[in-house]
């Protein structure tokens, strides 16, 4: 029982109504998460608790705070965001009934909640910015906030566009005008 995540409850186990807060830094103990972003190991992971006791057993509440890094699904750039979680756990005494979490040996063990809320909260497809242009599908270059990928001109009607004595759109326009309605 040599966890950093280990608090111990001795002074409220059993006394209905005890509350203890409790502020811990711990380093991420492993990788947490997988794919796109992560919490790296050993990154800074803060733990702001308060610990009550129920009836049943501790009632945790806690608000985490640490750092995912990884890169953004859209245009692979490396990215470094907070993530800032909040979750409620009732660690339940030994011999009653069943819970996820037991009080052992007089200590709370808060690793696997940290780690879940953290990992649950990770997004999927994680991206730098919300209107992210992303990646150009045909040269793979980075899109600016201005560019606009172009369409590729099917090959075969390449020939076409040497027949317009004017290749923009204000031409084509001037002549669709000046046709008869019928």
């Amino acid at each position: 029982m040599n966890s950093p995540f280990l608090i111990p409850v001795r002074e409220i186990a059993h006394r209905s109504g005890e509350m203890r807060e409790h502020d811990i830094e711990v380093a991420a103990p492993e990788q947490w998460g997988e794919g796109l972003v992560s919490v790296p190991q050993g990154e800074p992971v803060q733990i702001d608790v308060r610990l009550e006791s129920v009836h049943e057993g501790i009632l945790v509440t806690a608000e985490v705070a640490t750092r995912m890094v990884g890169v953004c699904g859209r245009c692979l750039t490396d990215i470094a965001q907070p993530v800032e979680v909040e979750f409620q756990e009732l660690f339940g005494y030994p011999g009653g009934e069943a819970n996820d979490f037991e009080v052992q040996d007089d200590h709370v063990d808060l690793e696997t909640p940290v780690r879940d809320s953290i990992v649950l909260s990770l997004p999927f497809q994680p991206v730098c910015q919300p209107d992210c242009p992303g990646l150009d599908p045909s040269t793979g270059v980075k899109l600016t906030d201005s560019a606009e990928p172009e369409t590729p001109i099917d090959p075969r009607w390449a020939a076409l566009q040497a027949l317009t004595p004017d290749h923009d759109d204000t031409a084509q326009r001037r002549a669709a005008d000046d046709t008869e309605k019928s």
